[in-house]
């Protein structure tokens, strides 16, 4: 009897399939403009040039994914959404440091190679980049069979950054009588998405027949580089914070220096209509203000007298507002008041 041939396709994995999504890649960089190319694709490690205009630079590294939010592009069968969602959770808190995103790398795994889906996730991702100014040096897929089940994946980001040292936030420069300003989010971003599945189910949403939670559920995060870079060049605001998983508090809690308390007035929060329709499914306040941003995406610590000059970065809808100051005390955050959920 002839003894059957083993190989590496025969155990789920393809690699003639991965070649070709490297070579998408290596397309997609040969059709952009500019100077952002993918340089390395194809090789061991990916080599980027440091800015030479920074006396003394410094190095900031950030990674994150976007949880279950996943589930929901499956679902929908959506996903040049989520790489943007990918490259906005980690630059996103590089700018908290005051860093410029420099490079970005990213980590698909999967339980078998499927170019559509793959390429769609990296336009998006592409696209994150863009928003963010930062380039795309590289990545890795990984074709798991056994480990996921058929159709699923995760993704992972990687981000540096740079940023001169004189630059660098420190919680010490914020004082009392500083204010906290609010920027409005566009949604629920990242986190939670736990929670939103959990809620769909037990009320047997379809979400492919609902067209509001279909929109706001796959809506991407908003990348809030540009702006915080700019105040930041200009020496506009003294520390910020991204509000991801933990909620406001949980957040900004981390830049607030010892004997200082962000006094927060939650009826001054502009909530969303998507936080409204979570409210209404029977989720206490305090599990919303931990879960949720609620609203606001990113928080910054200002001076009272550059309140102006700060809003005048801004479009309409992500202007940011004064939801609260920064007082003496212990324990870094307090509530004040209860959001309006109506």
């Amino acid at each position: 009897m002839k003894k059957q041939k083993f190989t590496y396709e025969k155990s789920g994995v393809n690699i003639n399939a991965a070649d070709n999504f490297v070579k998408f890649i290596s397309n997609i960089s040969s059709n952009n403009k500019g100077k952002k190319k993918f340089k390395n694709i194809g090789g061991f490690g990916s080599i980027t040039d440091i800015p030479g205009n920074l006396k003394s630079p410094k190095i900031v590294a950030c990674t994150d994914g976007v949880g279950t939010k996943v589930e929901i592009a499956n679902t929908l069968n959506k996903y040049d959404s989520i790489g943007i969602d990918l490259v906005a959770m980690s630059v996103n808190d590089l700018i908290v440091q005051g860093a410029k995103p420099l490079i970005f790398l990213d980590y698909i795994s999967i339980n078998k190679i499927d170019l559509k889906k793959l390429k769609s996730i990296l336009k998006g991702v592409v696209k994150g980049c863009k928003i963010s100014n930062c380039e795309l040096v590289g990545g890795e897929t990984a074709e798991m069979p056994g480990t996921y089940e058929k159709g699923k994946f995760d993704i992972a980001g990687f981000a540096v950054g740079i940023v001169d040292e004189k630059k660098i936030l420190h919680k010490k420069n914020i004082k009392k009588n500083d204010l906290v300003l609010a920027i409005p989010s566009n949604g629920i971003h990242s986190n939670g998405y736990s929670l939103v599945r959990y809620i769909l189910n037990k009320n047997k949403i379809n979400l492919k027949n609902n067209k509001f939670l279909k929109k706001e559920l796959i809506k991407p995060t908003k990348i809030y580089v540009k702006e915080v870079l700019n105040l930041i060049n200009n020496n506009l605001i003294k520390g910020c914070a991204n509000i991801t998983g933990g909620g406001i508090a949980d957040n900004i809690k981390r830049i607030i220096p010892d004997g200082m308390i962000a006094d927060i007035d939650l009826n001054k929060i502009k909530t969303k209509k998507i936080f409204k329709w979570l409210k209404k499914n029977n989720i206490e306040d305090k599990e919303m203000l931990k879960t949720f941003n609620c609203g606001i995406g990113f928080c910054l610590i200002v001076n009272p007298k550059n309140l102006n000059k700060i809003q005048k970065n801004f479009t309409k809808e992500f202007k940011p507002y004064v939801i609260g100051k920064i007082v003496k005390g212990k324990n870094k955050v307090k509530f004040n008041g209860k959001i309006d959920w109506s």
